[in-house]
């Protein structure tokens, strides 16, 4: 770039959209944060400035998605009771997301976070299962209820909306 295109950058504010700093939220190594910033080719079924949507890579069911916030969020052990509305618009944007592919029976689809240490990708990230009658056996196991890898997304709303409680 010539001396006075860089500066012309710097007065407007477009140098720092070019330049090599992440955006705030962003984590560079973070295959979530790839994804939702487009570095990746993955089709996103949703994204807005906190939601982003995308299929998972290797499918337990009929319809896998992930819901993961667009800005890097650490994984449910990180979480507060600040994040609850976050828990909640991850699941809704899930709901949204089934509904736009036909599936309307909501009692047969499972909604869940793996519970550290059994995450792999340390960004927070709901899982959409549906069928969930149709998980085959390995599904059925890695996304098991009521087990110590994986928590619904009701769960972790108790567990965060109860830390710092003194009971």
């Amino acid at each position: 770039m010539c001396p006075a295109v860089a500066m012309a950058a710097v007065e407007t504010g477009e140098a720092s959209k070019n330049s090599s700093e992440p955006a705030a939220g962003y984590e560079k190594k973070c295959i979530f944060c790839r994804i939702v910033n487009n570095e990746m080719g993955t089709e996103l079924l949703h994204s807005d400035e906190e939601i982003s949507c995308f299929r998972d890579i290797k499918p337990g069911a009929p319809h896998h998605y992930l819901v993961v916030p667009t800005k890097h969020v650490g994984n449910g052990k990180s979480l507060s009771k600040e994040h609850v509305p976050l828990v909640n618009r991850l699941v809704d944007i899930g709901k949204e997301i089934l509904q736009k592919n036909n599936v309307t029976d909501l009692s047969d689809v499972r909604f869940g976070f793996h519970w550290p240490p059994f995450c792999s990708v340390t960004h927070l990230h709901l899982h959409v299962l549906a069928p969930a009658s149709q998980m085959g056996f390995m599904s059925r196991l890695i996304f098991r209820l009521n087990s110590y890898w994986f928590v619904t997304a009701d769960q972790l709303i108790e567990i965060i909306s109860s830390k710092g409680d003194t009971n």
